[in-house]
């Protein structure tokens, strides 16, 4: 999972920097004593050379957090949680849902639910793309009311039918191999 593999590289610069630490999640790393300037510094500027961001900002780590959350829940869980998303949300970060989703919406722009409809619809078409499942399946796996639903949210984010883009994936695979 890409989260672990985050958390290794930040231990590992925080070792390389002899800065001693309780522990490490993703947007808080807990340490024992303060460190310099110096040391900050080196740290944010080695973090960057991996892709990595120290995020100092209070909200834009809370951002991260809810965004992880949501990303975990939908595109690494087997099954998504049956209670509702917010109830889940909230209860991962231990923070009340009204408060989560304002920061949410004053930071990104857009509510949580957007966010989590976007992130359902990258998953819609990474099942079509490898062709796992149909969409009564999807829709199941994904927890749309019906197909009917599924079908009428993919095409207001994508513009297109789930059976089009599928269709439309298929051309492309069949013309890239034959090139």
């Amino acid at each position: 999972m890409v989260s672990q593999r985050c958390k290794m590289i930040v231990k590992d610069e925080l070792k390389n920097l002899g800065i001693q630490f309780v522990s490490v999640d993703l947007g808080i790393i807990e340490i024992n004593d303060d460190i310099t300037q110096e040391q900050h510094d080196q740290l944010k500027k080695n973090l960057l050379k991996s892709g990595l961001e120290l995020l100092e900002d209070k909200k834009a780590i809370l951002i991260l957090k809810i965004k992880n959350v949501i990303i975990e829940m939908i595109h690494y869980s087997e099954e998504l949680p049956k209670v509702n998303y917010s109830d889940h949300i909230s209860e991962k970060l231990h923070l009340d849902y009204t408060y989560l989703s304002n920061i949410f919406s004053e930071v990104t722009g857009i509510t949580i639910q957007h966010y989590i409809i976007i992130n359902k619809i990258e998953k819609i078409k990474e099942f079509l793309l490898y062709d796992e499942y149909n969409l009564t399946e999807i829709s199941y796996r994904l927890n749309y009311s019906s197909v009917a639903h599924l079908s009428n949210q993919f095409k207001k984010v994508t513009g297109l039918t789930p059976t089009f883009y599928k269709k439309l994936k298929q051309k492309r695979k069949i013309n890239i191999e034959n090139l």
